[in-house]
């Protein structure tokens, strides 16, 4: 079997909610969740957790997670590219460790509700494709091709033309079914990263999951804990009682 990490991103700075990633769900730190996952896959060797704060190392370390190096400031702004800190990330563990994992698995951690077993289908899924990476998505509750953006006071579609502002009056059956990339899962070749500086290239293979409920605003907390009460199985499953 290939190598593969697990890199579970967590800067500190967050501005939208103070201190997110850390952020309780359900009496457990945001980041935990991610970790849980990433520890129980069968097939991920190590997780590793990418920040920029000692008080958030701690925190994975708690959970089960390795944190072998703290995130230069420079590359943990508001700012910085995520494949600034892949690039980071793999440049360490090669200079640091030996390290040289084929396979990253990432894993933000504003996705907390996730089935260690769909990981690892997803792993297993790309390794050995011919794709550049793998993303995770799930269909949209309406197609892409009912958007607009508004231009000058007046609606414009996003699409190509084959469908205006009076399409939207027709069924949603008669539109293609489109989809929203989400935080469940990526796999990435870190030698896309090395070599070309891109992290999912030009030929990313779709996963479909569920609908991927994710944090960005302090309601968004609100309501996972409501999923957790309706359905504690979404937690129950990574911090199993």
């Amino acid at each position: 079997m290939k190598e593969v990490f697990a890199l579970i991103p967590a800067r500190s700075g967050s501005k939208g909610i103070p201190d997110k990633n850390i952020k309780l769900l359900d009496g457990v730190p945001l980041i935990a969740y991610s970790i849980a996952a990433a520890l129980q896959s069968s097939i991920i060797d190590r997780v590793i957790v990418s920040t920029d704060s000692e008080e958030y190392a701690e925190i994975a370390r708690h959970y089960g997670a390795e944190v072998p190096f703290i995130r230069p400031i420079n590359i943990s702004g508001d700012k910085a590219t995520d494949v600034q800190f892949f690039e980071h990330a793999i440049n360490w563990l090669q200079e640091n460790d030996n390290y040289v994992p084929e396979y990253i698995v990432h894993l933000r951690p504003t996705t907390p509700f996730r089935n260690p077993e769909i990981i690892d289908d997803a792993i297993s899924k790309f390794i050995g494709s011919g794709y550049s990476a793998l993303r995770s998505c799930h269909k949209m509750s309406e197609s892409s091709y009912k958007t607009f953006e508004i231009e000058n006071g007046k609606f414009k579609s996003l699409c190509d033309g084959r469908f205006n502002i009076e399409s939207t009056n027709l069924g949603r059956q008669e539109f293609p079914v489109t989809y929203n990339a989400n935080g469940y899962v990526d796999v990435i070749r870190s030698e896309m990263i090395r070599a070309y500086g891109l992290i999912h290239g030009d030929r990313v293979q779709a996963f479909i999951t569920e609908v991927a409920y994710e944090i960005d605003e302090i309601s968004d907390i609100d309501f996972m804990e409501y999923l957790i009460r309706e359905k504690p199985e979404c937690k129950d499953i990574l911090f199993k009682r």
